[in-house]
């Protein structure tokens, strides 16, 4: 006959299984884990949930919003971006919180002409507070094929990854006054829309909607995060913990060699606009060391 330990021992585990999937999601299908947020018809979802098609047309774009709201974790997409002359489409992939101080870790593909590549643009609001835009270009053609691009979330830092290289790593500098993303859930987005007023040359180039529908794909979306829904956050609060998981040394490698060749523009490298001195979170004791 059993004993009592062995059934006490029994419960805690699958007490412990429960508490872990309520506040877990695993893989992702479009269907049940995201609602509409805009475009209608234009949201096209295939594949029993697996694959997905945002349209702008000539009226409109389209976008869907994830139905829960999480606090850190990985959140992986494989998206293909509008082929052709994209110039002024702007297709996102980002995770936001709501409210005047809202957070936001973005992913932002600025289309160009024909022939010309896209600026994947990336930034990082925290308390409201913006303006720390990373802007690369890719050492692909996005509209070919299929790429995966990665928010990697934790309460010590944020790793922005293409096919599962990190291009770009941001720290908690908290400790020094830097606000950083580590109390207000966020939902995840994926939108196409029109953004010709700044996206193309700061918007001197204009979307040309004779070549309108512009269509992206997306595929592939999976989730290893915490739900933090009606902002229940108290299990989330170390989660995908490690201060610098997911950079071994040939992590490094290949994110100092994006770092020399493809980036466009870095705002901790901006002295015209930071005259007076660069934000304490650029300098180099308060950066990732790659060496």
């Amino acid at each position: 006959m059993a004993s009592s330990s062995y059934y006490g021992s029994l419960f805690l585990l699958l007490l412990s299984l429960f508490l872990w999937f309520s506040t877990n999601v695993l893989g992702g299908n479009f269907n049940t884990l995201f609602d509409n947020l805009f475009g209608e018809e234009r949201v096209d979802i295939k594949e029993d949930g697996n694959s997905m098609t945002l349209t702008l047309d000539e009226y409109c774009g389209s976008g869907i919003v994830s139905k829960n709201e999480y606090l850190f974790g990985r959140f992986d997409m494989k998206i293909k971006l509008v082929p052709g002359n994209s110039a002024g489409t702007v297709t996102a992939y980002y995770l936001s919180s709501v409210g005047a101080q809202h957070d936001e870790i973005d992913i932002e593909f600025l289309g160009n002409l024909t022939g010309e590549p896209y600026l994947l643009s990336t930034n990082v609001y925290a308390e409201g507070i913006g303006g720390r835009e990373m802007q690369f270009y890719l050492w692909f053609d996005p509209t070919e094929d299929y790429h995966m691009y990665s928010i990697d979330w934790n309460p010590e830092r944020i790793i922005i990854l293409v096919d599962n290289n990190p291009i770009r790593v941001m720290l908690n500098r908290q400790r020094i006054g830097v606000p950083f993303p580590t109390k207000r859930p966020m939902r995840v987005y994926t939108t196409l829309w029109n953004g010709d007023s700044w996206a193309t040359r700061w918007g001197e180039v204009k979307i040309d909607l004779t070549n309108a529908p512009f269509v992206a794909g997306f595929k592939n979306f999976n989730a290893i995060a915490c739900i933090a829904n009606q902002g229940q956050t108290a299990n989330c609060r170390n989660y995908n913990g490690g201060k610098y998981k997911g950079l071994d040394r040939e992590s490094k490698r290949k994110m100092k060699q994006v770092l020399s060749k493809w980036v466009v523009y870095d705002y901790c490298a901006d002295l015209r606009r930071y005259a007076h001195g660069l934000p304490y979170e650029c300098r180099k004791e308060n950066r990732i060391q790659l060496d």
